[in-house]
C-alpha cells in the first residue's frame, strides 16, 4: 500500500521531522533527487490555484517527472464516475497524484483505491503542504526552541485545522484567537489537546492570542466557497486584524505569515505585510521546497 498525506497525521512526529530535513537539503541544494524521473504526475484541481498549481508543477519537474493538469471539467471526479474508479484508472498510468478540490471524502477515497501515492493539495477540512511549509519557515526564521509560540487570528479554517493537526504531533503554543461561533473544528482542538507537550488555548482576545509569541499567523476571513459569506466574516472577525498596534504586542523578534492570497487592509494591513517582521513571500517560496520534499518522502517509503 503506498503512502498518502491526506492530513498531517497521515505522518508520525519522526517523519514531519524527516520532511523537513530533507526539505532543508534539498533547498540548500545538497540532495537533488529525481524520484520522479520517467514518471508523470496527475495534478487535479477543482479549484482555481497560484501557488499550488504552479509549485507542483515546478516540484514535479525539479523532481524529473511531468506534470498534467486535470481540470474539474475534464475529470468530474464522482461524477462521471466513481472516485474509486478515477483512483484505479489513474494509478495505471502516473506515478503520483495531487489534488486540490472541496471535499476531504474525495481525497481519502483516492488514497483507498489508488495504487500510488496520493497528496492533498487543499480541501475546506485541511490543507497539509501549506502548514508544513510554514512550519519550514519558522524553523529557518527564528532559534530553535522546543515549543514555538504561535499566535493564529482569524476564521476557524482549513488552516487552523492544520494547524492543530500538527500541534497533535510536535510541541507547540497554540493561541488561536477567534469570534465564538468562528472556532475550528472541535475534533482537531480535542486531538491536539491529547499531546500533552503542546499547549492549545483559544480566545476571544487578540491581544491576550498574540501576547509574548514568536509567530503572527493570519488568513482571509472568507474562504474560497465561503464568499457568499464575506460580509457577515468580515463584521464577526474585524477585531482580529494583524495590524502595527497588535504587533507590539508580539515578541519582538516575532515572524508574521500569511498563507496567501491577502485581502490587504481586511485581516492584515499593509504596513504588517510589507513590514520588517513579514516572512510571507519566503513562506510561499516554501510550498515549493517542502511539496518536493512530501513527494520524495511519500515515493521512498
Amino acid at each position: 500500500m503506498p503512502r498518502s498525506l491526506t492530513q498531517i497525521i497521515d505522518l508520525t512526529a519522526a517523519e514531519v521531522n524527516e520532511v523537513f530535513d530533507l526539505c532543508a537539503k534539498m533547498k540548500r541544494k545538497e540532495i537533488a533527487p529525481k524520484s520522479l524521473e520517467g514518471k508523470s504526475v496527475a495534478c487535479i484541481f477543482t479549484k482555481p490555484s497560484l501557488r499550488t498549481r504552479i509549485s507542483f508543477e515546478v516540484g514535479i519537474t525539479e523532481l524529473g517527472g511531468h506534470a498534467i493538469y486535470v481540470t474539474d471539467n475534464e475529470i468530474q471526479l464522482g461524477k462521471r464516475e466513481s472516485v474509486a474508479d478515477a483512483a484505479r484508472v489513474l494509478s495505471r498510468y502516473v506515478g503520483l497524484i495531487m489534488i486540490r478540490t472541496y471535499k476531504q471524502s474525495d481525497v481519502e477515497e483516492l488514497a483507498k483505491y489508488a495504487t500510488v501515492p496520493i497528496v492533498n493539495g487543499l480541501t475546506d477540512l485541511v490543507h497539509p503542504c501549506q502548514i508544513l511549509g510554514d512550519y519550514m519557515t519558522v524553523l529557518e526564521h527564528l532559534p530553535p526552541r522546543r515549543k514555538y509560540k504561535i499566535a493564529y487570528l482569524g476564521d476557524g479554517n482549513n488552516i487552523t485545522n492544520s494547524w492543530l493537526n500538527l500541534a497533535s504531533l510536535i510541541p507547540m503554543d497554540l493561541r488561536i484567537a477567534t469570534a465564538a461561533d468562528c472556532q475550528p473544528d472541535p475534533e482537531f482542538m480535542d486531538r491536539a489537546k491529547r499531546n500533552s507537550e503542546s499547549t492549545i488555548n483559544w480566545t476571544e482576545d487578540p491581544k491576550e492570542a498574540v501576547k509574548g509569541a514568536d509567530v503572527i499567523y493570519t488568513d482571509v476571513w472568507a474562504s474560497m466557497g465561503q464568499k457568499h459569506l464575506a460580509e457577515e466574516k468580515e463584521r464577526k472577525l474585524k477585531p482580529f486584524q494583524v495590524n502595527s498596534s497588535l504587533l507590539k504586542g508580539a515578541d519582538p523578534k516575532a515572524i508574521v505569515l500569511h498563507c496567501l492570497p491577502a485581502e490587504r487592509g481586511k485581516e492584515i494591513t499593509d504596513e504588517v505585510m510589507d513590514g520588517p517582521q513579514s516572512a510571507v513571500f519566503d513562506q510561499a517560496e516554501n510550498r515549493l521546497h517542502i511539496q518536493k520534499a512530501i513527494m520524495h518522502f511519500l515515493l521512498t517509503h
